[in-house]
Formats: structure tokens, C-alpha cells, sequence
């Protein structure tokens, strides 16, 4: 197997970004945000089931977990380019940089939701302290430090909004954690890939086996890997192997076709008992993975740059809005109850939808831009100047 990568791509926007990938992400991190606003005003006794027919309703508000499972399968997709773009091959990935750099990028963020949520806990909010019966305040930074909010909640039951989005950087961080090591231990790249095949075969049973012990059954560690796995072959996949411009393509609507499947067609999911054994993320994140492919080599890049924007602002800061989104749908709620009581027109429905995913985006943005961008980008230039910079906006992975 050759070790050479793949050069004859469509360059990536001048950037170094990918405008299809941030599109993408920028989806992702809006379906989770809406689904939070959708479930916050739920839980405080608004009527929203009524708002829109339920074949729209569910897939625009009840799709946070599957856009979860998307952003695990890119995340797999950019390590993996990363790392094969600045070492040229994963047996080579040098530890040192590779948690330097992953620590550089999610550390800073971390850290200040960690500490801004311990202030409010030891403040008493109401909707951040943490219920001494599930937990105590340091064994929930614990949690969110050592990787393991998702296995605290599957055996405690769940944090407040603010630390539940940890279950899935939980996840995350420790697929990485164990990545490079794998790439070092075996040694070659095929062999990882066999691994990656293995996680995959084990996602959909492990669902199975932990079908309604909620929350545990979605937050499991095998039960999310292999939405990474997805990721990481999608990569190795695309920077290795020349695949035709025909066939590259092709692959752009047949992953379209998977996702919208799964995501928007949900009864015709459950008819073809991909729900029923647990295959309906595993087609997501078949999907989401075709669909990086052919977004990374190029194919619809200039259509899908049209009129995003806003979407691709969202995705390049993904990750922020990820973390801290929670802070303005909790406390949106509050000036919403004071002004509108229980009752709420459609108009002033869509505002409070419009404000609190604005609001938002907005502090997303904001941290990013001047606070995680900036550390992030003094960490790389201070210790790895001399790296191979990249090329799909993986440094906002």
C-alpha cells in the first residue's frame, strides 16, 4: 500500500476552508440548538407540538442526537486529514503534538464553561446547580475533565443543560485520547482500519443491547464510536485512494439520500426496520461520511458556498456554540415566561425560536473569535510553526 496522499483534489476556498464541511457543521450545531429550545419551552408547559405539522416538527426540532452523531463523524473525517496532511502517515503521529494540539483547541473553552458552572452552582441558579442526589460538584468536574460526563449520567441520571452537552466530548476526547496510540501500536494503517471496521459493527449492537437504559443507551461509548470510525475511513479513504471525478459525483446525493432518510423520512426508516435493530445511525453516518468525501475533493463546493453564510459562520464555530448555548435558552426562558406568561402567538413563537438560536450563535461566535481562536493559534505558532498547516478547517474540529 502506497503511503503517498492523494494530490489532484479541488483546492480547498482560500481560507484553507472547505465551504461544504462548514455548511455542514454549521446544520449540525443549529438542529441541536433548536432542539434544546424546542425541548426547554416543552418542559416549561408550552403548547410548541402544535406549531408545525409533525413531518416537519420532528426532523427540524427533534434531531439533536442525530445532528450529535454528524458532528462525531466529521470530527473523525478532519482528525484523520489533519493528521495524514502535517505527519504524512498515522504511524508517525508524534504524541506530544498531537494532545498538544487537540488540548490547545478544547481546553480553553472547556475550562471557562467548567468554571463559569461551578460559580453558578455554588450561587444556587436554579437551572445550573447540580441536584445533590445525582451528584456532587466536584465529582461533576471530574467527570468533565477525565472524559466520563456520559458514563456519570448513565449511572446518576441527567446533569443541567449546561453539563449534559459534555456527554459527547466525553466521547469524543476519549477516541482521541486512545487514537494516536493505536496508529503507534499497530503500525499500519490497514490495521487500524480494521479496527475502525470493528467499532463500527459493534455501534449498532451495543444500541441494541442498551435499547431504553436512558440516557446510557444513546450515550455509551461503543454505542457513538462509530460514528468516528465512519470519519476516519471517510478520510483515509479520500486522501488515499483516487477515486474518479464520476464516481466522487455520485457520491455527494447517494449520501444526501441516506441522511434525508434518516433524519426527515423517519417513518419510511422505521418500515424498513433500520430503526428497529438499530441501523438508523449507522445509515446517518454512512451518509455523513459519503457526503465528506465528496465535499473535501471538491464536488459542490461553489453551489453549496451560495447564500450560507450565516450557516458556515455557525460551523467554524461549532464547537462554541456547542458548549455554551445552553446559557442563552435558560435564560431566555425567564424574560420570555415574565412577558408573555403561558400563552405565546406564532409570532412571538418564532421570535423566541429566532432570539435564543441568534443569541446563540452570537456568544459562539464571540468566544471563539476572541477568546478560544486566539489561544488556540498562539499555542500552534509558539510550539508547531514549522507543521504542515491544514487544509479543511480542521483546526476548529
Amino acid at each position: 500500500m502506497s503511503n503517498s496522499i492523494v494530490s489532484n483534489l479541488t483546492p480547498s476556498a482560500p481560507n484553507g476552508r472547505q465551504h461544504g464541511i462548514d455548511v455542514l457543521r454549521g446544520l449540525a450545531v443549529i438542529l441541536v440548538v433548536l432542539h434544546h429550545i424546542h425541548l426547554r419551552l416543552k418542559i416549561n408547559g408550552y403548547p410548541v407540538g402544535e406549531l408545525l405539522p409533525k413531518a416537519i416538527e420532528r426532523p427540524l426540532f427533534w434531531s439533536g442526537y442525530y445532528a450529535v452523531i454528524a458532528f462525531f463523524v466529521i470530527s473523525g473525517f478532519l482528525i484523520t486529514t489533519m493528521s495524514l496532511q502535517r505527519w504524512r502517515s498515522l504511524e508517525r503521529i508524534p504524541l506530544a503534538q498531537f494532545y498538544t494540539l487537540r488540548a490547545a483547541r478544547i481546553l480553553p473553552c472547556l475550562l471557562l464553561l467548567l468554571a463559569t458552572l461551578s460559580a453558578l452552582h455554588l450561587l444556587g441558579a436554579a437551572d445550573f446547580a447540580i441536584k445533590p442526589e445525582r451528584t456532587s460538584l466536584e465529582r461533576a468536574i471530574f467527570a468533565a475533565l477525565a472524559f466520563h460526563i456520559n458514563w456519570l449520567e448513565g449511572q446518576r441520571g441527567y446533569l443541567p443543560g449546561n453539563w449534559d452537552v459534555l456527554w459527547s466530548l466525553s466521547i469524543e476526547e476519549t477516541f482521541y485520547i486512545f487514537f494516536p496510540l493505536a496508529c503507534l501500536l499497530l503500525r499500519r494503517e490497514r490495521l487500524l482500519l480494521i479496527g475502525m471496521l470493528v467499532l463500527i459493527v459493534i455501534g449498532p449492537i451495543n444500541r441494541l443491547r442498551l435499547d431504553g437504559q436512558q440516557p446510557w443507551t444513546d450515550y455509551a461509548y461503543l454505542s457513538c464510536m462509530d460514528g468516528i470510525a465512519f470519519g476516519c475511513i471517510a478520510a483515509w479513504i479520500r486522501m488515499r485512494v483516487n477515486l474518479n471525478k464520476t464516481l466522487l459525483r455520485a457520491l455527494l446525493p447517494i449520501g444526501i439520500a441516506a441522511i434525508l432518510l434518516i433524519v426527515v423520512f423517519r417513518t419510511l426508516a422505521v418500515d424498513l426496520g433500520l430503526t428497529k435493530v438499530a441501523l438508523n445511525v449507522t445509515v446517518l453516518e454512512f451518509g455523513v461520511a459519503l457526503v465528506l468525501i465528496a465535499f473535501a475533493s471538491g464536488v459542490g463546493e461553489h453551489t453549496v458556498a451560495t447564500g450560507t453564510g450565516l450557516i458556515r459562520v455557525a460551523g467554524r464555530c461549532s464547537y462554541e456554540i456547542y458548549l455554551a448555548h445552553m446559557f442563552m435558552v435558560l435564560l431566555f426562558m425567564h424574560p420570555i415566561k415574565a412577558l408573555f406568561g403561558t400563552t405565546l402567538t406564532a409570532v412571538q413563537y418564532w421570535t423566541a425560536y429566532l432570539s435564543m438560536l441568534g443569541a446563540s450563535v452570537l456568544l459562539g461566535y464571540g468566544l471563539a473569535r476572541f477568546y478560544s481562536e486566539p489561544l488556540n493559534r498562539a499555542v500552534r505558532q509558539r510550539y508547531f510553526a514549522q507543521l504542515t498547516p491544514a487544509r479543511v478547517g480542521m483546526e476548529h474540529s
